[in-house]
């Protein structure tokens, strides 16, 4: 009989799940491990001299179960999708009440919430846990948002406190929730980790195109914005891309790079799920477009030809220090936009499904080990912490200090790059929230007159409460 060794479970040994298998080993836990395909587990161990001895390969998912204490934890690192389905129905058999199932691959909330219902009624448990921080998170540390049963969590983290991310001595990972809560967070993150890249992104084709900068000397500027304000993962990444150069022609990385994105999907359930909830996430939605529009790349070159001379008009850049400036400025601004929506997003879903999401605390677990860690993080978590109501972060003390200041730097910017033909999805949508957000009175009256005319679907008044349907000249 197998020995009841194994402290934790991983089901799946890709990319993710091998790292996050290892990252438990190195951390003093004895982890068993299990893939279709046997010899990965195997292998697992073999291939990591001194923390192997703490992976435990099983050749059947029967062993498998076999080698874990109980109440058994099996976390299972798959593919979105019906593979989680067919891998839980498989195991569930094996196992005992009070025993937990993980699921901590990019999931879908919803999917998380029917799973976890489904559980439930079996005696078993379940949790739905986002990851972030990619390959090197998942082996040295990454960011973990937990959702399920707050006793389940516990029966967790002795082993989650000690595999994610520290910052400044502080475990990233928290409980945030029940059922899909985690896994709601994590997608959120997500879409603000596109809405991020594609300002970014922006900037550097401005750098580009409207300037007429190298990579090297823009990974210079990058380099520098990391020291201030927007100093985080992805500005320090942006500096070591642009700095690199293509051993095989001598280019630079980035020219030798197609211009075309690929999405896994969390992006598109992030403005999904901000439509579904009635928020405005429309920073995340213009990156999401911008990598659908990058995808078509053929019809962009036709396109091309057709507008000739669009794309190199004068756009009244400058590359000097107050030229840079402005454009740090305005990036920095547009992303205290865009997580706004992203934070307004998921205050909705907390509301609508009776999370209680801990905002600070999100933010806070956030600053170490996920894709969007940055400084800014604890300028949010300060935010929720300070006491006062924050409906929107556009509307606490700080930012409206910030935004105010900085806005101005993120409409010049957008103007001179729309004139010069310059897209600037993302940055343009943030400035057009703000502007939205700011407007006492907006223009959807007239919307609701219309509506009211050809669907008779009524409207509400300023100068009297009731719903009212006015008899419209017949058109």
């Amino acid at each position: 009989m197998t020995e009841r060794t194994a402290d934790i479970g991983v089901v799946g040994l890709g990319t993710m799940g091998s790292n996050l298998a290892l990252n438990i080993a190195q951390k003093g836990f004895t982890v068993a491990v299990h893939n279709r395909t046997i010899a990965k587990s195997f292998a697992l161990r073999d291939d990591n001299p001194g923390i192997g001895d703490n992976v435990v390969p099983a050749d059947s998912l029967e062993d498998f179960v076999a080698s874990l204490k109980t109440p058994r934890l099996v976390l299972f690192m798959v593919p979105a999708g019906k593979i989680v389905d067919d891998e839980m129905a498989t195991i569930a058999p094996l196992l005992s009440a009070g025993d937990v199932m993980i699921d901590a691959g990019n999931a879908d909330f919803n999917d998380t919430i029917r799973r976890s219902k489904a559980v439930e009624e079996t005696g078993l448990q379940f949790v739905g846990m986002g990851v972030s921080g990619g390959e090197l998170g998942a082996r040295h540390g990454p960011s973990i948002m937990v959702g399920g049963a707050e006793a389940t969590y516990g029966l967790l983290s002795p082993i989650l406190t000690r595999i994610a991310a520290q910052y400044e001595g502080e475990p990233c990972v928290a409980w945030l929730g029940p059922d899909g809560a985690g896994h709601f967070v994590k997608t959120i993150h997500n879409g603000i980790e596109y809405a991020d890249m594609q300002m970014i992104a922006e900037i550097y084709g401005i750098m580009r195109d409207g300037i007429g900068l190298e990579p090297k000397a823009m990974a210079a500027i990058f380099e520098d914005w990391n020291t201030r304000g927007l100093s985080s993962y992805l500005i320090e990444i942006t500096a070591v891309t642009l700095a690199e150069t293509d051993p095989e022609t001598g280019k630079p990385m980035v020219d030798v790079i197609v211009d075309e994105a690929g999405q896994k999907g969390t992006g598109r359930w992030a403005v999904i799920e901000a439509q579904k909830l009635g928020v405005g996430a429309t920073t995340i939605e213009a990156a999401v477009s911008a990598r659908g529009v990058s995808s078509r790349r053929s019809e962009r070159a036709d396109a091309g030809a057709l507008y000739a001379g669009i794309a190199t008009q004068a756009g009244g850049f400058a590359g000097d220090a107050a030229g840079l400036a402005e454009l740090e400025e305005a990036l920095e601004t547009a992303k205290i936009i865009a997580y706004a929506q992203g934070y307004a997003t998921m205050a909705a879903a907390s509301q609508e499904f009776s999370w209680n999401l801990p905002l600070a605390e999100i933010a806070r677990i956030w600053r170490a080990g996920c894709i969007i860690r940055s400084r800014f993080l604890d300028d949010i978590a300060r935010a929720y912490d300070s006491g006062e109501t924050v409906v929107n972060l556009l509307q606490a003390t700080d930012f409206v200090a910030r935004v105010s200041a900085g806005q101005g730097a993120l409409r010049r910017i957008v103007a001179r790059a729309m004139l010069a033909g310059i897209p600037v999805p993302a940055l343009s949508a943030a400035l057009a929230y703000l502007d939205d957000y700011r407007r006492p009175r907006g223009t959807t009256n007239l919307t609701q007159a219309q509506r009211d005319l050809f669907g008779a679907h009524t409207f509400h008044r300023l100068d009297k409460d009731g719903v009212f349907h006015h008899q419209w000249p017949a058109v």
